[in-house]
Parts: structure tokens; C-alpha cells; sequence
């Protein structure tokens, strides 16, 4: 299985907002890749940013797919990847 970059915004939304207690319409999210930091998010939550990085991504992404797609997956069977646009795969 594999989510693309829209999906992956969904779940940071999606956790962040649960997190703090927000509508996920509250958060915006920016997805990015450096070669010194790997994966981060820069998120922001009502005006305030905040920076998760790749540990926090997959966290969010296990709760997107088991919430969603009722999919039990754990962080060590997602890959974040990233070319054009950025994706997760998961194991099967």
C-alpha cells in the first residue's frame, strides 16, 4: 500500500488537531526533506509553528491508517519517500 503527499498532510492534520484539541481545518502543514534533518513537517496550529520530524510523521501516519482504514500497521513497516511529490509505503 501506498499514501501520497495529500494523505500524509491528512494524517499530520489529523493528529496535530486531536493533539491539540483543534478542527483539522485549524492546521496547515508543509511537508519537506533535507539531507542533514531527513523528513520534517513544519506545522502550524492557530498562528503558532511548530516543527515534528520523522519519528512524528510515521507516528501520525499509524494513527491515519488505523483510524481511516482500520489497518493496524507500526512505524517500522512505513518508508517515507520523497521525488516529485512526497509518499509512504507501507508493508503488506
Amino acid at each position: 500500500m501506498r499514501i501520497y503527499t495529500d494523505e500524509i498532510i491528512n494524517a499530520v492534520c489529523l493528529h496535530m488537531a486531536e493533539r491539540r484539541g483543534v478542527s483539522p481545518s485549524d492546521v496547515e502543514v508543509q511537508l519537506s526533506w533535507e539531507e542533514q534533518y531527513g523528513f520534517t513537517a513544519e506545522v502550524w496550529v492557530n498562528g503558532r509553528n511548530q516543527y515534528l520530524i520523522e519519528a512524528n510523521l510515521l507516528e501520525a501516519i499509524e494513527q491515519y491508517l488505523l483510524k481511516q482504514y482500520k489497518i493496524r500497521k507500526f512505524r517500522s513497516q512505513i518508508t517515507l519517500d520523497a521525488d516529485e511529490e512526497f509518499w509512504a509505503d507501507i508493508e503488506d
